[in-house]
């Protein structure tokens, strides 16, 4: 056999035999497992690209990348992320939510993996510190538990006469567990009565506001999960059905119609993850990745939807906005 017909031959095999010092090997491959369904990612997409190319890899050109989405579904996300291991791929990277990554470190101790999270990794398990994460894994934090006070502060300014706020969290994900502790502290704090509901399906977010209408509530705190996101065009709809006012952790969702959201920029957190998957591929190790944490946090108000609900936005809230939706 020809020593070119067996190069070929084994290109079958995701294998390049080697012709001399510097040659390329078979283009690598991305695992990308997300929480999300892929029509609510296209601002993750876009963002995880950016990340990659910044580090040198476009997709289709020197990089290939399966998707694997759980569409809410938390609990289809470890057969997705050992899918992704069995495949094999070079690097993993867990995409919105921290159920994702968990999946992902269960999954696998041996493939980089790079998470893009809301919550605190060293909390949940997924490292052992920020700057030197060690092992497999590291990624991007935007920190959306840790600013559940600044939200609760938010509604209240918005609702002042709010005796009880009703508090939305998915029991199904942890690192609501964090939010939810930090949202009690700081109602505590300030003498603010709260109302914890679960919904971790379609059903149980009807549930929810079925019990805030009954209870007579007039806010509503909705945690950071990535269910919600992909719910939240039925959370809009019903907050204004019920005539509730409610403070979201996503832009998309106040650009969806929503109240007023306030959060990181989760885009920056997403091209963050796609620049270290660059950067493992090119043999840098995921324990000497610091994991990034944000820096750029959004306040986005929906003047439409104040107006629906009869609200007027303080001149106080409007002048701290990062964006004003018309």
């Amino acid at each position: 056999m020809k020593r070119r017909d067996f190069i070929a031959f084994v290109g079958g095999l995701v294998v390049a035999w080697p012709l001399g010092a510097g040659a390329q090997t078979t283009t690598p491959v991305v695992g990308f497992v997300s929480s999300l369904s892929a029509r609510d990612a296209t601002h993750i997409i876009s963002a995880f690209h950016l990340g990659l190319k910044e580090a040198g890899y476009e997709e289709g050109r020197n990089v290939a990348i399966e998707y694997r989405w759980a569409e809410g579904q938390y609990d289809r996300l470890p057969a997705l992320a050992s899918d992704l291991v069995n495949r094999p791929v070079a690097v993993i990277a867990a995409i919105s939510g921290t159920p994702t990554a968990l999946a992902a470190k269960a999954a696998t101790t041996t493939i980089p993996i790079v998470f893009a999270i809301g919550s605190d990794p060293v909390a949940q398990g997924l490292v052992n510190s920020l700057n030197r994460p060690s092992a497999n894994v590291t990624g991007a934090t935007f920190s959306t538990a840790v600013l559940g006070e600044k939200r609760l502060e938010l509604l209240r300014e918005l609702v002042p006469g709010a005796k009880t706020i009703a508090v939305l969290v998915n029991a199904n994900n942890p690192s609501g567990t964090l939010e939810i502790a930090r949202v009690k502290d700081a109602a505590h704090a300030i003498v603010q009565e709260i109302s914890v509901l679960n919904a971790s399906t379609r059903a149980e977010i009807d549930d929810a506001f079925a019990a805030i209408a009954k209870k007579g509530i007039k806010a509503l705190f909705v945690t950071a999960d990535p269910f919600f996101l992909n719910q939240r065009n039925a959370l809009v709809e019903l907050s204004a059905r019920f005539a509730v006012p409610a403070i979201y952790a996503e832009r998309e969702t106040a650009a969806a119609g929503g109240l007023v959201s306030y959060g990181a920029s989760r885009t920056d957190a997403y091209r963050q993850a796609g620049n270290y998957v660059g950067r493992i591929l090119k043999g840098e190790k995921p324990g000497d990745l610091p994991v990034q944490q944000a820096t750029k946090f959004e306040l986005a108000i929906n003047l439409s939807a104040a107006k629906a609900l009869g609200l007027t936005i303080p001149q106080s809230i409007l002048l701290r906005a990062d964006e004003v939706i018309e």
